[in-house]
């Protein structure tokens, strides 16, 4: 069997923790944050944790 590519635009927005979780960035940050609240800003600001069967398809799209 050849080797699997990595799947690029997946590489480009998630990224693998040291034990194997898979982290992401949070949605609704990218502009229009005037409206936004600071703790609501903090938040978005934080990376997420990807979990279940989500988690498991990035994996496989990584080749991890």
């Amino acid at each position: 069997m050849p080797k699997l590519k990595t799947h690029r635009g997946t590489a480009k927005r998630v990224r693998t923790t040291a034990t194997g979780k898979v982290m992401r960035r949070r949605a609704f940050g990218g502009h229009f944050l005037a409206g936004k609240s600071e703790s609501r800003k903090r938040v978005i600001g934080t990376p997420a944790v990807v979990s279940g069967k989500n988690a498991k398809n990035i994996k496989r799209a990584l080749g991890v």
